[in-house]
């Protein structure tokens, strides 16, 4: 009867030994159901989490629409890509004559007339040498007395001094120049060599040359975000596409105060995730970089542990997130992924299999406890 006994007891302990690994299936597996991998929503048109969006200048929570990349959508973007960059308004890049301002120093030449001339001549340094206009832009000059020249171009100073002394000479003849341009600076910033205070002369002064004369950029600048700040205003300049395509139009001339700032590439990033040879952040480079490139320099998509429909491009713009996914399950899909340009701070995701997330669920299990409930499940037939 023991040994009777000793056989019956065995035959019970399959089913417990399923009951046990059911439990044990059904208590991990929701906890570690999302732990494998990140996973997207599947065969929604909405996300699963909330965000904050700017609305009728408030942020509210909502949901995100998940736009699938299509030629339509690309055709739709660049054509409105081009139609903001037509209604951006720039200030003129017409050059100006300079006008004459505070501090700046005026040799004033009358032929036949040496006693009205300044001493000394070309031995004296310009910074020194000339009348300097003062702080209320004005000058004293014998027999006209104080002018105020601030504002006004040399020819128009020069016809406004001759007015003056024609009422004690006759046939005046005279010159003006610019000994010392000390009035009007601008300030170039950032990515450049030697930034700092330039003074403007009497040749138009625009960006390009602004940057030049600042030694050039750096090796980390980035030309297609520099900004001009002018005032209270604030101008988006892509000096990328001014060196590159001859696109004069962003190489603007500067005035008096005008701030050049040449920012760095740091924030001009993608960052590529999920299925994929190698996560990492990607630069862009020159301004332009398309999905497809951002995954090819990612290694490529892992066509073993990926699902090649989801892969989304997330640009969590606070103003207004966007998510777009693309079907990548046809190569000529690449096609689309190549014609899609990227922005800085935008995440590249590719989803994850479903076999792969469950593989990596029965591997997150421990694997000496999983070993032995299997180990005993063969021995005893289950």
């Amino acid at each position: 009867m023991i040994a009777s006994s000793s056989l019956k007891t065995p035959i019970k302990r399959p089913g417990a030994l399923v009951g046990i690994l059911a439990l044990w299936l059904a208590v991990f597996l929701p906890g570690c159901s999302l732990t494998p991998g990140m996973d997207m929503k599947r065969g929604g048109d909405l996300s699963d989490a909330t965000v904050p969006v700017m609305k009728d200048g408030k942020l509210v929570k909502e949901k995100v629409n998940i736009v699938p990349i299509t030629a339509d959508l690309i055709i739709e973007r660049e054509n409105a890509r081009l139609q903001d960059a037509n209604k951006l308004t720039l200030p003129s890049a017409e050059p100006e004559p300079y006008r004459v301002g505070p501090h700046d120093r005026l040799q004033i030449t009358v032929w036949e007339h040496p006693e009205l001339n300044d001493p000394g001549g070309e031995k004296i340094l310009p910074e020194l040498a000339g009348k300097a206009v003062q702080d209320d832009g004005t000058l004293f000059f014998p027999y006209v007395g104080t002018i105020h020249v601030a504002g006004k171009t040399v020819p128009e100073i020069r016809d406004l001094l001759s007015q003056g002394l024609s009422k004690y000479f006759k046939k005046v003849k005279l010159d003006v120049r610019v000994l010392s341009f000390q009035a009007h600076k601008v300030n170039v910033v950032g990515e450049v060599k030697y930034p700092g205070v330039q003074s403007m002369v009497d040749t138009p002064l625009n960006i390009a040359e602004a940057i030049s004369r600042a030694g050039g950029v750096t090796a980390e600048a980035d030309l297609s975000h520099v900004t001009l700040a002018r005032g209270d205003k604030l101008y988006p300049i892509n000096l990328q596409a001014l060196y590159e395509q001859g696109n004069n139009g962003q190489n603007l001339q500067l005035m008096d105060g005008d701030v050049v700032h040449v920012p760095d590439r740091y924030n001009s990033k993608v960052f590529v995730t999920g299925e994929v040879g190698r996560q990492q952040a990607l630069q862009i480079h020159k301004g332009k970089l398309t999905l497809a490139q951002a995954i090819s320099e990612a290694n490529g998509v892992d066509f073993n542990t990926s699902n090649a429909e989801e892969i989304y491009v997330i640009r969590a713009g606070q103003a207004k997130p966007e998510i777009f996914q693309l079907n990548g399950e046809s190569p000529d899909a690449m096609i689309l992924a190549e014609q899609f340009s990227l922005q800085p701070h935008d995440i590249v995701f590719v989803g994850t299999a479903g076999v792969t997330q469950w593989s990596r669920v029965l591997n997150q299990l421990m694997p000496s406890s999983f070993s032995q409930v299997m180990t005993r499940g063969a021995f005893y037939g289950f």
